[in-house]
């Protein structure tokens, strides 16, 4: 596969501060998520870049390998109050395999135009060549979004 990062984007009518309200807070990730993965998570309201939180996951809800229930940190590389953030995660596959998540606000007519993306770029080749990603489709972005747009319009 040559495309390393799906990017898409939506026109929510919400403020760029209630969508940021819920991409910074641990439980929006699990409240949005359109994979089935994420169960729950625990920690803070993140606020900066390098803030940490704990998301409880269940990969059976995807089908394709056999991990069962574990745990991930998700780590904020990028954070700009209601503008931009980006995170990568740390758990039963180590060492972590970079791959970056994030969103990216811009107001708009109708309230705020959201790009979401997902990069697995960086990833180490024993990574790469392991026939798994990307994890997450294109077509999930698209239907988190469209998640996201119920939860704040």
């Amino acid at each position: 596969m040559t495309t390393e990062r799906f990017e898409v984007q939506r026109q929510i009518a919400a403020t760029p501060a209630r969508v940021f309200d819920v991409l910074s807070d641990p439980r929006g990730h699990v409240a949005i998520d359109s994979s089935g993965m994420l169960q729950s998570a625990e920690g803070d309201r993140v606020t900066k870049a390098g803030d940490t939180f704990v998301v409880h996951m269940d990969r059976e809800s995807k089908g394709d390998i056999p991990m069962g229930k574990y745990d991930v940190t998700v780590i904020i590389t990028e954070f700009e109050q209601d503008v931009a953030i980006e995170w990568t995660i740390s758990g039963t596959v180590q060492p972590p395999i970079e791959h970056l998540y994030g969103y990216k606000l811009e107001t708009s007519d109708i309230g705020t135009l959201v790009t979401t993306y997902y990069d697995w770029s960086k990833i180490a080749e024993r990574y790469r060549t392991s026939g798994i990603f990307p994890i997450i489709p294109e077509a999930g972005l698209r239907a988190t979004l469209g998640i996201l747009a119920r939860t704040v319009e």
